[in-house]
């Protein structure tokens, strides 16, 4: 039996005397194999959360003596007994399923028999023009200019942090966005009225990298094996994130001390004080300037091709969903009743209306 031991990085002595090497702890050999094939740090912090969480719903037993039936109850419990959204459980269950196919070469029979968490059809929380420019009034510099970008460009949250100097292209008047979600490069609008501002952050990220270069450091990370290819690229002007983070931190991947992009949390933070300062009763986060922004091209006539490219969505279906929020009642459905009213006669029938209103107040 495998015991803690083994995943926690210690293995038992030889009984022949002759030193093994100790077996690398799981969790380092599923971090490996992720970053093997390029996963993301994010999929990486989510998988092994989830391969932890399996472990110990199993009494700390070795994912070797577990089979697909284990794999099963656990996912079952996610969605029975702890009620998780559909996503949820499958995250758990890809975490699972590379953890048996990539680390532990084990080929999990087919989970015929998990029972899937109920989807949920949410509509999309939506900001009108007016809200929005209600709630950018209460943003400044920096924070202010990646809501904008969110809202002028549909890009989502870590889009935009990630964005690095060369991204910009002022001259064409585009948005380069590299290995976004899904994994496939595309281009957005460059927001002409951002212009000016975005020249304004190019030069502080310049500056910022101009002193790590003279102390010693200015190299940032490369995606993927550019930076074996290209070993100077790094410390490249080009490649610098274009909202660089306030001070330089230790890299997860080789321990290099490296400024990073901004956190997220700066503008989520942000983002969230400025909805309740706005006096907005809408649950509206950063993602809510991405919804609005491919509601408002749709009200403004925009084809639903384009805003599906602009948006990064593989499938239509996926952008779809906005159709059902635009400004125009009950699913752009104009009732019958305002076909039929008179401007006059539908005067008279709001003042009626008011009247009876006030009668059983």
């Amino acid at each position: 039996m495998h015991g803690d031991r083994e995943i926690d990085g210690e293995s038992g002595g030889r009984s022949d005397g002759e030193t093994a090497s100790p077996e690398p702890r799981l969790f380092e050999q599923v971090r490996g194999r992720l970053r093997v094939k390029h996963y993301s740090l994010r999929t990486e912090k989510a998988y092994l959360f989830w391969i932890r969480r399996f472990i110990l719903a199993n009494g700390k037993r070795h994912p070797r003596e577990l089979g697909g039936m284990v794999v099963e109850r656990f996912l079952t419990a996610l969605a029975t007994k702890q009620g998780v959204a559909p996503s949820t459980q499958s995250q758990a269950l890809s975490a699972l399923l590379f953890l048996y196919k990539e680390v532990l070469g084990i080929q999990l029979p087919w989970m015929e028999t998990v029972v899937r968490a109920k989807p949920r059809q949410r509509i999309p929380v939506v900001l009108s023009r007016d809200e929005v420019v209600r709630v950018l009034r209460q943003l400044s510099g920096r924070e202010w200019l990646m809501a904008s970008l969110l809202y002028g460009t549909g890009m989502r949250l870590m889009e935009c942090m990630r964005l690095r100097i060369k991204d910009i292209d002022f001259a064409r008047n585009e948005i380069v966005l590299r290995v976004p979600k899904g994994g496939r490069d595309r281009r957005t609008m460059l927001p002409a009225s951002l212009k000016s501002a975005l020249e304004v952050q190019r030069t502080t990220a310049l500056q910022a990298h101009a002193r790590d270069l003279d102390a010693g450091y200015g190299e940032t990370r490369l995606p993927y094996r550019l930076a074996r290819k290209y070993p100077n690229a790094g410390r490249e002007a080009g490649w610098q994130y274009l909202f660089p983070a306030s001070r330089r931190g230790l890299d997860p991947l080789d321990g290099k001390e490296r400024r990073f992009h901004l956190h997220e949390k700066v503008l989520q933070r942000a983002m969230h004080e400025a909805v309740r300062a706005a006096g907005i009763d809408k649950p509206a986060s950063c993602h809510t300037l991405r919804h609005s922004f491919a509601t408002h091209l749709l009200e403004g006539g925009y084809d639903i091709r384009t805003v599906q490219e602009l948006l990064g969505h593989k499938d239509v279906t996926t952008t779809q969903i906005y159709t059902h929020v635009l400004n125009r009642g009950g699913n752009g459905v104009l009732s019958p009743l305002d076909r039929i009213m008179e401007p006059e006669a539908a005067a008279d029938y709001r003042s009626a209306g008011a009247i009876l209103a006030r009668q059983m107040a």
